[in-house]
Formats: C-alpha cells, structure tokens, sequence
C-alpha cells in the first residue's frame, strides 16, 4: 500500500518531466538555433527565485491527426507569475519544443488564465512568444483559443501595460495580439512576424523573399513600425523589458514608480548653445532631451522608425514622463504619416497609464507631396490632434524653435489641452516659415517693385521681426511664459510639481472614435 511520500515522488516524477518539455534533444536543437528555452527565459525576465507557475499539468484533449497518442508536456507554453524589481508580473512562455510551440484550446486557456488573474490584480503581461502558430491539428478550436486571447489583449488595453516579446517565428492570426499589445521587442536574426510567410507569399505572389527580409526585427523596427525595440540577442531582449518596466506602473489606477531624486543644480547652461539660432540649421533634439531630463535616464522607444520623431520615457527629478520631440536632423523635423502615428500611439500610452507628457517642439509643418496626400496624410495627422486633445494627464509644451502651421496646433498647443506652454526667445510661432508668407501676403508688391529680390528679402525680414517671435502668441496667451533656455529644466520640475495632482473630466462616453 502507497503512503503519501510516494504520492509525493511520483508528483515530482510528473513536474521533472513537464520541466524537461519537448525533451534534451528539442531544447538541444533550440540552443543550436542561438535560441534559448521558455524556462531559461523566464528565470532571466523574472528576480530570482520569484517565478510561480500556473496550470503545469494541463494537457490538450484532441484525438485527431494522430495527436491523441502525443503528450505535450504543459501544452507547449509555460504561464505563471513572479517579480520584476519586487513587483508582480505575470508572465507566459511559449515552449518550441513542445509542438513547436503551436496554440491550441488548452495553450490559449493557460494564457487567458494569466491574464485574467493580470486584470484582477492589476499587474503587467508579458507574453515570450515563439510559436509556429495555429496548431492544426486541433482546426477551429486552435483559431477560437486565439480570438479569447485577443478579446483580452483588446478589453484590458489601458487597464495594464501589456509586453510582447518576439523570440521565434510568429507567423498568421499569431502576430494580432503582439500587435494589440503596448510594446513590442525583437530579436535580430532569430524572431520573424509575417501574416503569410515567404512560401505563401511566393505561391500567391510569385515574390521571392526570405523571412528575415520578409518579417525580421530590422524590417519591422526601422520600415512597418510594427516593432518598438530590437535587441542583438534574447538575454538583451529580456533585460531591456525589464527596464522598461521601471517606467511604468503596474496598472491605471497607479502612478509609475518614482526614481532616486538626482543632487546638484538644475541650472543648465550649456542649453543656450545647443539649438542653432538658425531656423533651417539641423541639429540633434537628443542633445536637449540629455540636458533637460535626469541623467541617463532616457529610454527610446522606436528610435530606427519615423526618425524625425523621438519618443521615449525619461525621469525629471525621479518623475517618470513621456517626451515627444521633434527632430530637425530628419525631414526638418516636418511631421508625415509614420511620425504621425508614431506620436500619436505613444501619447495615448501615456495618458492611459498616468505618465505627464512634455513635448519639445520645433516643426515646419506637415510634410508636403502627392505620396503624403494620397497615403492619407490628413487623417494620420489628425490623430496627433486626436491624442493629444484626449490625454488628461499632464502636458507641457516647450517650443524650442519654429512652430508653423497645423503642426504648431496638433502638438499640444494651448487650444487643444496644453496645461502649460513655454518657448524660448528664439521661437518662431507663426502660421508659416517667413519666406512663405512675405510671398503670399506681399505677393503684388514684390511683383510691381523695380528690384523683386530685394523687395522680397526685406518683406521677410519685416514678417520676421513682426511675427516670427514667441511675443505676440505670448501676448494673446497661447504661450505661459518665454524662458531662458537654461532654466527649462527647472521650469519643467515647477510646472510637473504644480501638475502633479491635476484632475480633468470628460464628457460621458463609451469612446471616441479616432481617425484610424
């Protein structure tokens, strides 16, 4: 007769051998890829010791296509819970040695699992995704375990911060929820994303691509933006989630978590130098995002895509905020359809999960063509408008140079929200560039004069010295104040200080209806 320690022994029998998931030969193939286990990954996402795991015993139910004599062990994903720097997380990891990590009805209920427990307890999702996709097998059950998870992915947006890490193949309805998720990291060489891949794509097409060119992390980081960060191998993947996680709150009833408050002056004068007093001088807005925000602190979000934005979080005297900032060194910083969206999406993460969003603005415009026009430039422009006039959370403008046009109102200007709006003395805040209006408005004398060129130079000149300065936007109250340039820092602490508990109601709504 069996006593309890045997009972005991076969339960650790069972778990070794759910540990081992597809066997040593499968996880051997998987290092021989550079690619490492859904366990590995886990002990290095999570702090030490802190991982809990959930459902290990679940098996999957299908008899067809010879798969009732297959045991997957754990059904191909492990899901759980632990600690990323001492707070909660709750974690899956698709195993590609069980069935090659393919989803079916019992993969996709441990995963709704966790993020249901996620929801309810108000802490982050991370999703370590390797997987071939749809498990066939198990046909329409496999698609419905899919839509479960995307309904969720979809309902708890801006409710939890929600992570996708890509480390393997994701291939067809696998690639909707990263996609719906906030934040997407890669890694080079070995993870892919594609609707349809390179065969499909050749039988139907007749176009020949290879995978990495098709879905890799370069594309989907510097082309589609479908991708946020890329990393050079899976242990960097993993340790840049966990950074990011610092700059975020658990859930939207949070604040993020403060930082050490940095000692020393907040006086910067290396400022005044940084941007060339010359409007169509190019210059790197990095420069006075590393002076403004606490040292170091910078954490760029799709720095390879739509260049000339830079979005990113940062700390301002440990204060978390999210920056959005022109960047004169591509496009003049002009806005187009990428950047747009880029902005857009960003801003309303922001506002979603409590983080105050300070803008640094120095644009011409939106930028010109037929391909701009034609891509639906109008529409994708307005979701900068549309964002920015939904976020109720802190928002500070700061114009560091040129502010023309339908660009300087869709940035945060105070028409549309802005709490507080600053500009340097050298800001040009004008309908449009100098050379532009003296050409329309004083188009009839220029053409009558004896000498057009001179004619023309000095009507610049005269629009310039009448409207190209923060004072008369300053002396109708769209701009709060004109400042020093080395004192931005310090007026931003002021500014976030004061903002801090600022509280704003909307109308009653379901939602609105953003111009997608």
């Amino acid at each position: 007769m069996s006593d309890m320690y045997d009972k005991i022994n076969e339960l650790y029998d069972r778990r070794r051998e759910i540990e081992l998931g597809g066997g040593d030969e499968k996880i051997e193939q998987q290092h021989a890829k550079g690619k490492l286990t859904a366990r590995e990954r886990i002990d290095l996402l999570l702090d030490e010791g802190t991982f809990v795991e959930l459902n290990p015993f679940i098996e999957h139910r299908c008899t067809d296509f010879g798969l009732g004599e297959k045991k997957g062990p754990g059904d191909g994903v492990v899901t759980g819970y632990g600690k990323i720097n001492g707070r909660t997380v709750f974690v899956f990891s698709q195993d590609f040695t069980v069935f090659g990590g393919a989803l079916g009805e019992m993969h996709a209920k441990k995963i709704t699992n966790i993020m249901d427990l996620a929801a309810k307890t108000g802490a982050p999702v991370i999703g370590l995704n390797d997987s071939g996709g749809a498990r066939i097998q198990e046909g329409v059950l496999s698609l419905d375990g899919y839509g479960h998870i995307f309904y969720r992915n979809a309902i708890y947006s801006g409710v939890i911060p929600q992570i996708s890490v890509i480390m393997g193949p994701c291939a067809g309805g696998a690639v909707y929820s990263p996609a719906i998720t906030d934040f997407v990291f890669m890694v080079e060489k070995t993870s892919q994303m594609f609707i349809t891949g390179p065969k499909v794509i050749e039988a139907v097409t007749g176009e020949k691509i290879s995978a990495e060119d098709l879905g890799g992390a370069r594309v989907h980081n510097t082309i589609s933006g479908n991708a946020h960060f890329a990393a050079a191998n899976e242990e960097e993947a993993l340790a840049e989630v966990r950074r990011l996680l610092g700059y975020l709150p658990s859930n939207n009833n949070e604040k993020p978590p403060f930082g050490p408050i940095p000692d020393g002056d907040d006086y910067r004068p290396d400022l005044a130098d940084v941007v060339p007093i010359d409007a169509v001088r190019p210059y790197d807005v990095r420069h006075v995002i590393a002076q403004v925000v606490d040292d170091g602190s910078f954490f760029e979000v799709q720095k390879d895509f739509a260049k000339n934005i830079v979005i990113g979080f940062a700390r301002i005297k440990g204060e978390v905020v999210g920056l959005v900032c022109n960047q004169p060194k591509f496009m003049a910083g002009g806005l187009d359809i990428d950047s747009s969206d880029k902005a857009a999406r960003f801003i309303r993460f922001c506002d979603s999960f409590n983080i105050p969003i300070i803008t640094f603005e120095d644009v011409t415009g939106f930028f010109p063509g037929v391909k701009q026009e034609h891509g639906g430039i109008i529409r994708h422009g307005a979701k900068i408008l549309y964002a920015y006039s939904e976020a109720t959370v802190p928002k500070i403008t700061v114009i560091l140079r040129k502010a023309y046009g339908g660009a300087y109102v869709a940035l945060n200007s105070k028409s549309i929200g802005a709490d507080v709006v600053y500009a340097w003395p050298n800001a040009e805040v004008a309908v449009m560039g100098p050379q532009g209006a003296a050409n329309i408005i004083f188009a009839s004398e220029i053409e009558k004069s004896p000498n057009p060129e001179e004619t023309r130079a000095q009507k610049i000149a005269e629009y310039r010295e009448k409207f190209a300065n923060p004072y008369v936007a300053a002396k109708y109250g769209m701009i709060d104040d004109v400042i020093d340039p080395r004192d931005t820092r310090i007026k931003l602490i002021q500014a976030l200080e004061m903002l801090r508990n600022k509280h704003e109601e909307r109308p009653k709504k379901k939602h609105g209806n953003i111009p997608l």
